[in-house]
């Protein structure tokens, strides 16, 4: 029996009480403490009732199945609380990335929002004066352009 709860034993302490039922019948009651961090299903109870005969002949095997068992559960609950913590991991940095992008492309947007546009001139002479004064004459060459 004790052979049987030694893997069980390696990370927690293990209550056994006993109790007689009545003249003919016993309760074993397998009780192992959790650590502060564990998952409470790993405290989960184990109780055998039976003949003192029948709990000599099947009680360690009975054991040897359920610290088998808590063992498989606790890998699990450990993989899954590894495969949750990546995924939160990668989502917080997905969010960063997110952010990041948002960031850069409204700082994008600034700068461009920043750049003077090119400069219409504008007039400061109402239509009916620009029809009073024509517009004056350029001269894009040496020479001054003829007059009409």
């Amino acid at each position: 029996m004790f052979l049987e709860l030694m893997p069980l034993l390696a990370g927690r302490t293990v209550l056994i009480t006993v109790a007689k039922v009545d003249d003919n019948t016993l309760r074993v009651n397998v009780i192992p403490h959790a650590k502060a961090d564990e998952n409470p299903a790993l405290s989960t109870p184990l109780t055998f009732t039976g003949s003192p005969e029948e709990l000599d002949a099947e009680l360690g095997k009975q054991l040897a199945g359920y610290v088998q068992t808590h063992q498989q559960t606790a890998s699990t609950l450990a993989e899954a609380r590894a495969t949750m913590e990546a995924a939160a991991r990668a989502a917080r940095e997905e969010a960063k990335r997110k952010a990041e992008e948002r960031k850069k492309t409204a700082q994008k947007a600034t700068d461009k929002s920043s750049v003077p546009a090119t400069a219409q001139p504008t007039s400061a002479v109402s239509p009916a004066e620009s029809e009073a004064f024509p517009p004056p004459m350029v001269t894009l060459g040496l020479f001054p352009a003829s007059a009409p």
